[in-house]
C-alpha cells in the first residue's frame, strides 16, 4: 500500500491518499452487497446501503465484508492523524452516487447534527474512466488538491473546515464508495445500535431459511429530473432479466409493484427459469452474485462442457410483470456495461449452480455471525476475530 501526503492532525489540511488499501476482490464483493441491497440515499442522485438496513431486512450476514476494513481504516486514520485518544465508527455504508449528482464545497461536519463527526474515509470501489465518469473529489486548499477514483484507494481526511470540498457531477455511470465518519465521542459510536439491531434480527430469524426481505417498495423508487424508476427492476434489467409471476394475468393487480414482494420467477428472452424465488429481492441477490462469479463459473464451465438445462422453460407458460419502470432513464442513469458482459458470458447452467454457492456463502456468513455475537454483545463493539480458538470460544 502507498500513501501520499503525510500530515498530522496539526497540520493547516490533514489529509492522506492511501493508494491500494483495499483489495480488489473485497471491492467486487461490496459491489455485489450495494447492487443487491441498495434504497434510495439522502440525497438525489445518490443511493445507499448501511448496516442498519442491512439489519433489517434479513441481510445482517453481510456486515461481515465489513468488520476487517473498519478495524484497519481506524487504525490507519489513527496512525496517519497520531491521534493521542481512541476513535470510534460513527457511520459505515456504501454510497453510490448516479448520474447527476454532485456535491459544492462543504465540510463534513458542516451541520449541527454532524458535528460528531472527526474523520472522514472515503474507500473507492471502481475505478473513473472505466466504470463511471466526472466524480472527482477535490479539495479547496491544500495537497493533494485533487483526487481522481480508482478501485482499491481511500482518501482519508479531518472532517472539519480544514478539509472543505466538493464532488464533480457525475457524467455517466455509477460511482462507488465505502464511506465511513469516525468520532471522538463514545456516545456517537455506532457499535451499539447496530448490535442491538443484529439481536433483535437474529431472534427473529434463528432458524432460517436467510432469505432477504424487501424494504417498502418507496424506498426503491429513483427519482432523476421528475421522472422516476424502481431501482429493483432497473438493477434486473441491467443484467438482462425480466420478472415473471405463475398467476393468470387476471390475478395480477394493476399495480403490479406489489407483486415484487412476493414469490415470482426470472426470465431471459423467451426462457423462463424454473426456480421460484421468494421476492424480488431474493432474485436480485442471486442475480447480482452470480454476476460477481460469472467469469469464474464460466471457465469451470469450459473444462467441464455444457450440462443439461434442467430448469427452464418458455415463457408462454408464465405471466410478465408489467410495470411501469422507465427503463430508458433507469439505462441511462445507472449506465453501465454490465448486460453486453452478461451476454457474452450467460449460462443457465451457471445460473443454477449459483443459487447453491450463493445459499453456501449465506450459510456460512449467518454461522460466523452467529459464532461473533456472543463476544461483541459481551464487548459491545463489532471487531474482526480471526484466532479460530476465540472463535471456539464465542460458540460456547
Amino acid at each position: 500500500m502507498e500513501s501520499s501526503g503525510v500530515f498530522p492532525e496539526t497540520a493547516a489540511h490533514p489529509r492522506r491518499h492511501l493508494r491500494g488499501f483495499l483489495s480488489l476482490d473485497l471491492c467486487k464483493e461490496l459491489e455485489f452487497i450495494h447492487r443487491s441491497c441498495a434504497t434510495s440515499g439522502y440525497r438525489t442522485g445518490v443511493l445507499s446501503t448501511t448496516l442498519a438496513h442491512l439489519s433489517a431486512t434479513g441481510c445482517s450476514h453481510l456486515l461481515l465484508p465489513f468488520v476487517k476494513v473498519r478495524e484497519q481504516l481506524k487504525e490507519a486514520v489513527e496512525e496517519a492523524f497520531d491521534c493521542q485518544f481512541e476513535l470510534f465508527v460513527e457511520f459505515t455504508g456504501l454510497i453510490s452516487w448516479c448520474k447527476g449528482a454532485s456535491i459544492g464545497w462543504h465540510s463534513d461536519d458542516n451541520k449541527p447534527y454532524l458535528k460528531q463527526r472527526d474523520f472522514s474515509a472515503v474507500c473507492y470501489l471502481n475505478d473513473q474512466g472505466k466504470d463511471f465518469k466526472g466524480g472527482t473529489l477535490r479539495f479547496q486548499d491544500g495537497e493533494p488538491s485533487s483526487i481522481a477514483p480508482v478501485a482499491g484507494d481511500v482518501a482519508i481526511y479531518t472532517a472539519d473546515y480544514r478539509n472543505v470540498h466538493c464532488v464533480d457531477e457525475i457524467i455517466e455511470g455509477e460511482r462507488l464508495t465505502l464511506t465511513l465518519w469516525f468520532t471522538r465521542d463514545s456516545a456517537s459510536d455506532e457499535d451499539p445500535k447496530l448490535l442491538n439491531f443484529l439481536s433483535q434480527a437474529l431472534e427473529r430469524n434463528r432458524e432460517g431459511p436467510f432469505y432477504p426481505l424487501p424494504a417498502s417498495d418507496n424506498m426503491y423508487l429513483f427519482t432523476y429530473n421528475g421522472s422516476s424508476f424502481d431501482l429493483r427492476c432497473a438493477r434486473a434489467c441491467q443484467l438482462g432479466y425480466t420478472f415473471y409471476s405463475s398467476a393468470c394475468s387476471e390475478k395480477i393487480p394493476e399495480d403490479s409493484f406489489e407483486m415484487l414482494s412476493k414469490p415470482l420467477f426470472i426470465g431471459r428472452e423467451d426462457e423462463v427459469f424454473e426456480k421460484e424465488f421468494v421476492s424480488s429481492m431474493h432474485a436480485l441477490q442471486v442475480m447480482q452474485f452470480y454476476h460477481w462469479k460469472a467469469s469464474k463459473a464460466a471457465k469451470v464451465r469450459g473444462t467441464k462442457g455444457q450440462a443439461e438445462q434442467e430448469f427452464i422453460s418458455r415463457k408462454h407458460s408464465y405471466t410478465q410483470l408489467v410495470l411501469s419502470c422507465d427503463k430508458e432513464l433507469a439505462e441511462s442513469v445507472l449506465q453501465c456495461n454490465c448486460h453486453v458482459e452478461m451476454e457474452n458470458l450467460f449460462s443457465w447452467d451457471d445460473f443454477a449452480l449459483a443459487i447453491e454457492n450463493w445459499e453456501r456463502y449465506t450459510t456460512e456468513m449467518r454461522r460466523k455471525l452467529s459464532a461473533f455475537m456472543p463476544s461483541w454483545l459481551s464487548y459491545q463493539s463489532i471487531y474482526y476475530i480471526d484466532d479460530p480458538s476465540e472463535l471456539n470460544e464465542c460458540e460456547k
